[in-house]
């Protein structure tokens, strides 16, 4: 069992994805800042035009998709790491959103 845990820690995989991890985890944290700027930028255009802006929808929606992204790589479902690691196209083509009005 020692053998294991050992080949383990000198893996050169393994380090490297713990790397990534710790890059996605402070991209995530600058991405919930956008998502704030988002929210408020949207309450306020709300509250002066009684809609939502079409265009604040869609940054919203590629941010939801890109949390998706980085969570599943974060929790080991997928090894295929998020932009800017790939293509950003790629990531917005993961999950379906329909228009809920």
């Amino acid at each position: 069992m020692n053998n294991g845990i050992n080949k383990n820690l000198v893996k050169t995989s393994t380090w490297k994805r713990l790397f990534f991890m710790a890059v996605f985890l402070f991209i995530l944290g600058f991405v919930k800042l956008i998502t704030w700027f988002v929210m408020l930028f949207q309450i306020a255009t709300h509250l002066l035009t009684g809609a939502p802006n079409e265009h604040a929808l869609e940054l919203g929606r590629t941010l939801a998709v890109y949390v998706y992204q980085v969570i599943l790589f974060l929790t080991y479902n997928t090894e295929k790491k998020p932009f800017p690691f790939s293509e950003f196209n790629e990531a917005i083509e993961v999950l379906p959103f329909t228009k809920d009005n």
